[in-house]
């Protein structure tokens, strides 16, 4: 049950966005997925609420320092990951998270690769392996990336956050209506109606490879089904 917690403490960043694109994309692969909502704007908690069940997924809101490591404790046996979202300015909570994370993701807007809220994670990420020598592995995802910004000046940004020894992921989040509408209307990218979205078959596709890549860095096993279990122990007979 591992631990992915999106930080900037700088709003604006597509934070939000991609904790959900993320959490959707795993529940939809057959992951449980708790989202612990620590952003005081309540958007995941908003959303979870106008959209009803969506399977394996469940999201917890008013998430502080304190209650973080509660509700990690109390829901660890029937999450396989858990994703935290954090505030988008300088919280305690920030450092609680990071600590108890087994990846952390940066998001920053693929046009501002200084950025200081990232830069602010990034040298918390610096200053707990020099002086605490604890290592946490982190990455910066590139949101809101235009979708006429070409391959190349996307290797370029990535290329210079690279020579700062900053992991960045091969796949951008692309700025798309459905990423925005989906806040309005609830459910999932694979609900949407596509005569009424723009471009969703893109937008799913973006959002499959960003999750994709995330289960490559953090893996974790399915939970086997109970017909399977059963079948398993029968055959250890």
């Amino acid at each position: 049950m591992p631990v992915i917690t999106f930080a900037n403490t700088k709003g604006g960043a597509g934070k939000t966005t991609a904790v959900l694109l993320l959490s959707t994309e795993l529940a939809r692969k057959g992951y449980r997925v708790t989202v612990l909502d620590a952003d005081p704007q309540h958007w995941i908690s908003h959303w979870h609420e106008i959209s009803g069940t969506v399977p394996n997924l469940n999201v917890i809101d008013f998430v502080t320092t304190t209650s973080l490591p509660q509700h990690i404790a109390e829901n660890k046996h029937n999450t396989d990951y858990f994703i935290v979202d954090l505030p988008g300015i300088r919280s305690p909570v920030l450092a609680s998270a990071i600590g108890l994370s087994d990846h952390v993701l940066i998001p920053v807007q693929g046009c501002a690769m200084d950025a200081r809220g990232g830069a602010h994670v990034l040298e918390m990420l610096q200053y707990l392996e020099e002086k605490a020598k604890i290592v946490i592995p982190h990455s910066v995802v590139l949101t809101r990336v235009n979708s006429m910004v070409t391959t190349r000046a996307l290797l370029i940004v990535k290329g210079l956050l690279a020579q700062r020894n900053v992991p960045v992921l091969d796949t951008a989040i692309i700025e798309r209506s459905a990423f925005r509408d989906i806040f309005d209307c609830g459910g999932t990218l694979h609900t949407m109606d596509p005569t009424r979205v723009s471009n969703l078959d893109k937008a799913r596709e973006n959002a499959l490879c960003f999750a994709e890549e995330i289960m490559r860095k953090v893996p974790v096993r399915l939970p086997m089904p109970m017909v399977n279990q059963g079948r398993s122990l029968l055959s250890a007979a």
